[in-house]
């Protein structure tokens, strides 16, 4: 089943190791880039979250965003580190001595120096499963909604492939007749010119420019195109750079027949072809 690129993903957890959130917001990129934010102490989980964000999805801008509070301690008092509320409070008074006007120190304040609470640290062996478990669920959750969205693109893909598919085969069966129509007018017309005319010369000047205007070739690897694509979007694990190949390849064609158009119908089918072409093309780029 194929996946687009766009999705979104939350889920909560809280147990006696705390409480915890994950957000996952994935966007069409040419490769897999990843942005992880998370409180620094949980760093010591960051790559084996990137490895886990990396055997789910091949393609795509992956931002994740961890939100942790660890379980409050059952201690009494809160957990000061004494030595550095002593130093903050020594250089606070020195600091304010050489001031003409001062103001008494806030405790508030002094409690929210960096480093003067203790927070404890949290155990590795009790948070990190739940927390992988927490980001595991929320990737299944992104991508539950990559296939949801890559289903109806599947869907307005095959619509346009069947489009395209009915254009090629009533460019195929007018070509006959265009290229017969289009014999009788240069004979007509040379006719008309000069009634002293190498036969043989004219008929050999038709070949050349009927082969010239010839899109037979461009019509059999136009239907074996799309073809491909039905079939690359049934297969599995990730398609999009296949697919956007092969839309390169169909608009190729497609240009070919507009220069070789001898006819309005086959220019109009040219045109008619190349909007399905495009509109196929800005789907697929959102195709992991």
């Amino acid at each position: 089943m194929i996946k687009s690129m766009t999705s979104y993903g939350r889920t909560e957890q809280s147990g006696d190791w705390g409480e915890a959130s994950c957000e996952i917001r994935t966007v069409n990129h040419r490769y897999l880039e990843m942005s992880l934010r998370l409180p620094e102490e949980l760093r010591f989980l960051e790559q084996k979250i990137r490895d886990l964000i990396s055997k789910k999805l091949k393609r795509g801008k992956v931002d994740c965003n961890i939100r942790f509070t660890q379980q409050e301690s059952s201690k009494d008092a809160l957990p000061v580190n004494q030595e550095l509320l002593t130093k903050v409070i020594e250089t606070a008074e020195a600091t304010s001595s050489q001031l003409k006007t001062s103001t008494p120190l806030n405790p508030l304040d002094l409690l929210r120096w960096p480093g003067v609470l203790d927070k404890d640290v949290p155990d590795p062996e009790k948070i990190g499963s739940p927390l992988l478990e927490l980001i595991d669920q929320t990737l299944n959750s992104a991508i539950a909604t990559r296939e949801r969205e890559g289903g109806k693109i599947r869907t307005m893909v095959l619509e346009r492939c069947a489009t395209s598919k009915e254009i090629v085969s009533n460019v195929r069966q007018l070509m006959p007749d265009i290229l017969d129509n289009l014999r009788e007018k240069l004979l007509l017309r040379a006719q008309e010119l000069s009634n002293e005319f190498n036969q043989d010369r004219l008929e050999q000047e038709l070949l050349l420019l009927t082969q010239k205007m010839d899109v037979a070739e461009e019509m059999d690897r136009l239907d074996a195109h799309i073809d491909e694509v039905s079939r690359v979007l049934d297969q599995k694990g990730p398609v999009g750079r296949r697919l956007d190949f092969l839309m390169q390849e169909m608009n190729r064609e497609s240009n070919t027949l507009g220069s070789k158009s001898a006819h309005l119908d086959t220019t109009n089918s040219s045109v008619d072809l190349k909007v399905l072409i495009e509109q196929m093309r800005e789907q697929i780029q959102n195709i992991e």
